[in-house]
């Protein structure tokens, strides 16, 4: 039997008392169908994210996770990441019932989010310098909020494909923002407290904590959100 993909964070908020939850998904590779090492350091990337979130959100019955996969890769039509954050969902949901949810995916992570957001829970997908390589689908983001993170100087994902793919969401009835951050590169690293405010921010507005944040200081709106979410 396959580990458990749903790893919550040590918070004041138990599964069962959940009013609403945050998964996280962290990078990876294209293609690789080896096991996760405990050398992780896409996974620890997020680590400050879901900290930030969690801080954030303590004191309203919010569960944050992370989704634990089972290869390093996406491996091409098994697209391993997504079934492990639906795993994680459907454990989410034997926990703590239905509750509305939002997905925090880096790279390779936030392709995953996307393809996850068929999710019947998910309300909303923050996706962080994400994996968009054309075609991907969008039309199951009807009537939910897609927020993309990217710096146009990412040399390893296309904040390009990016605001392609939000375009696309947007046409299928999607609400959208893009956001072009002033650096930090494809790791986050540079500025990296700013990409875990706004992050943070996003992901309670999403929640109807509160209001939709202002664009980040020396940052672009690349793709105005078109209504609330």
């Amino acid at each position: 039997m396959p580990r458990p993909a749903l790893i919550p964070l040590s918070t004041g908020t138990p599964p069962s008392r959940a009013r609403a939850a945050v998964l996280v998904l962290h990078g990876g590779r294209a293609d690789d169908v080896r096991p996760l090492s405990r050398v992780n350091p896409p996974a620890w990337r997020m680590r400050p994210f879901a900290s930030a979130i969690a801080g954030a959100t303590a004191h309203d019955g919010v569960l944050v996770a992370h989704v634990r996969y089972r290869h390093r890769g996406w491996n091409g039509a098994d697209a391993h990441p997504v079934t492990d954050a639906g795993r994680a969902l459907d454990e989410l949901r034997a926990l703590a019932r239905p509750v509305p949810v939002v997905l925090v995916g880096h790279s390779l992570g936030g392709r995953a989010a996307l393809r996850a957001a068929a999710g019947t829970d998910v309300v909303g997908v923050v996706a962080l310098a994400p994996w968009c390589p054309p075609g991907e689908p969008t039309a199951h983001l009807l009537g939910r909020t897609v927020v993309a993170l990217h710096d146009e100087a990412d040399r390893v994902t296309s904040a390009a494909d990016t605001w392609a793919f939000l375009a696309r969401a947007r046409a299928a009835g999607a609400h959208v923002v893009g956001i072009a951050m002033p650096g930090g590169g494809h790791t986050m690293l540079r500025g990296a407290r700013q990409w875990h405010r706004f992050t943070t921010q996003a992901v309670t507005a999403l929640l109807g904590l509160s209001p939709f944040p202002e664009v980040p200081a020396d940052s672009t709106a690349v793709l105005p959100r078109c209504t609330g979410p």
